[in-house]
């Protein structure tokens, strides 16, 4: 094989991937970019501590900031997902006002409910099954005497 028959597969490859890339995703790699600022963002306010305690202190009252906390000091992987969707809901700008106790409370409901449903809520109940009949030990005690 030439040096001209393999640039000229190369050539054909590379136009190749182009009309794929231009055909299936079109606008689709605006919306992945985008997609990967929001991420980036919201990483970022991961990594960086003071920055989500300045959006948070922004978005929350001291008593639901408090609740937050409490909650962090039992379960720190709830607290931290009540705080990110509480930071893409204000960057989204769905947050008119600051979030109360009371509503600190009902999104905290709908976390829980939803890790229920992705079945990773295993760990907030405990069912203890008690057997009935054949276990009493009454009549064992009688014998004794």
């Amino acid at each position: 094989m030439s040096d001209a028959d393999l640039e000229e597969i190369r050539k054909g490859r590379l136009a190749q991937l182009q009309q794929q890339r231009d055909g299936s995703s079109g606008g689709g790699v605006v919306q992945e970019e985008q997609r990967k600022q929001q991420e980036g963002s919201l990483f970022l306010h991961q990594d960086d501590p003071e920055a989500r305690n300045s959006i948070l202190n922004q978005i929350l009252t001291p008593e639901a900031a408090d609740r937050i906390g409490r909650i962090r000091l039992v379960k720190e992987s709830r607290a931290t997902d009540v705080e990110n969707r509480l930071i893409m809901l204000a960057k989204s700008g769905q947050l008119r006002q600051k979030v109360n106790e009371d509503q600190l409370k009902e999104l905290l409901g709908a976390v829980a409910e939803n890790q229920e449903r992705e079945g990773g809520g295993g760990g907030g109940r405990i069912v203890v099954q008690r057997r009935k009949g054949g276990w009493e030990d009454d009549d064992d005690l009688l014998d004794l005497h």
